[in-house]
């Protein structure tokens, strides 16, 4: 589950993961270890572009950035919470350097547009090294969010 929700991203995470356009979808971009800002300073940054201009870099050396599958958005009233999942991710002969993080971003459309388009939604500390082995993230849960009563 998320460590962190960006502020840019309260109240809206159920909208944004229930893909309410033509061309959107949940993008998963993993961060270096080396360099990761702080939580309180991460969660201020309002896309990608601002967010990997600074000390936090994307991997990318062969750690690509994933588009989130089977993406569900479930209301369980019971609990008074909604739940966001999506399938697992994996990276094929992993390698490059140590991941530290990974942020989830809503991408509106696709097709077109920049890092600066990219809303950071959620980041989930991950500690990884890649040393050429299929490495799988298991996603149990992207968040829950329930209301303070």
């Amino acid at each position: 589950m998320a460590n962190i929700v960006f502020n840019i991203a309260l109240g809206r995470l159920a909208y944004y993961a229930s893909l309410p356009a033509t061309n959107d979808a949940l993008i998963m971009v993993p961060l270096e270890a080396s360099g990761l800002v702080a939580d309180s300073t991460m969660r201020d940054y309002d896309d990608l572009s601002t967010l990997l201009a600074g000390a936090t870099n994307e991997q990318t050396s062969n750690m690509t950035r994933k588009t989130l599958t089977s993406v569900t958005v479930t209301v369980d009233d019971t609990n008074d919470r909604v739940a966001i999942d999506s399938a697992d991710v994996t990276w094929t002969a992993a390698t490059g350097n140590a991941i530290g993080a990974v942020v989830i971003c809503y991408d509106p459309d696709t097709t077109t547009g920049t890092d600066s388009d990219l809303i950071p939604l959620t980041k989930h500390d991950v500690s990884m090294t890649p040393d050429g082995s299929d490495f799988t993230l298991t996603v149990a849960d992207i968040v829950r969010s329930s209301s303070a009563a």
